[in-house]
């Protein structure tokens, strides 16, 4: 939202470079191998064309969100046909090619998870300082985290562009996989009487970091390795989240270099 000069909040107009409207200009994109982040469709619509356009994104894996009409038209007043795409600003990463190409070199993989976190600028943040910090890869799930556009790239200082981001569909049997791989999944969590530095971060390691609201989900929290906190001296029991993941990378890599 931004604010008018007489006081007023309108809401702002999406940039329309990001996305593409019109049910066969979405799927021509998609036929062009072009990056879709999520496609919305408008509730109603129900055609053998829009059934075509469901079954395509089902089997390219992207996420599909039926929306009221009024939701399409704030995004763009052209004829948009009640299908909207919208254009991914990264190309995302698959996450067995990360871990296999961390094995394969001989490299302890250290991989993030961020569970459900829906804030563009804690998400840049992180994503900022997990790059600096080497981190081989950042995961999160399809649906329910902070939407990769513009917003997400600056406040990232262009970290995303190099950085792999693995989106996945459910992240509880991805997190599963990542144990099966031999990857020891350490919960970052408040909820805990073990300390960060009682924890041993030099093998492979998958961080998991909860959302800003409700932490890290329950059915997560049931199959970690590990539990662990960042010791607090003072009378706020809690850090943000991007705080709180600089915290437990550096962590991590002041364990690797010993």
């Amino acid at each position: 939202m931004e604010k008018r000069k007489d006081g007023f909040l309108i809401e702002k107009r999406a940039a329309e470079k990001d996305f593409i409207f019109g049910t066969r200009a979405v799927m021509e994109s998609i036929h062009a191998g072009k990056e879709i982040d999520k496609v919305l469709v408008q509730k109603e619509l129900n055609s053998d064309l829009i059934k075509e356009l469901l079954q395509l994104c089902k089997a390219e894996k992207i996420p599909v969100v039926r929306v009221p009409d009024a939701k399409l038209n704030r995004i763009t007043r052209k004829n948009h046909q009640g299908v909207v795409a919208q254009m991914s600003s990264i190309v995302y990463a698959s996450l067995d090619n990360v871990i296999d190409n961390c094995f394969a070199e001989g490299k302890s993989p250290l991989i993030l998870v961020l569970d459900h976190i829906t804030d563009v600028r804690n998400f840049g943040a992180i994503a900022r300082t997990a790059e600096c910090a080497g981190v081989d890869a950042i995961v999160i799930p399809e649906k329910g985290s902070a939407q990769i556009n513009s917003d997400a790239i600056k406040t990232s200082s262009g970290a995303l562009n190099f950085l792999p981001v693995a989106r996945v569909k459910n992240l509880f049997y991805t997190c599963r996989d990542l144990q099966k791989m031999g990857l020891t999944l350490v919960a970052i969590t408040e909820k805990t009487e073990k300390t960060m530095y009682e924890a041993d971060f030099s093998s492979p390691v998958a961080l998991i970091m909860g959302s800003e609201e409700d932490g890290i989900s329950q059915e997560i929290f049931g199959i970690v390795d590990d539990k662990v906190k960042i010791p607090m001296a003072g009378h706020i029991e809690s850090l943000n989240v991007s705080v709180s993941a600089g915290i437990a990378i550096y962590e991590a890599i002041r364990q690797r270099k010993k």
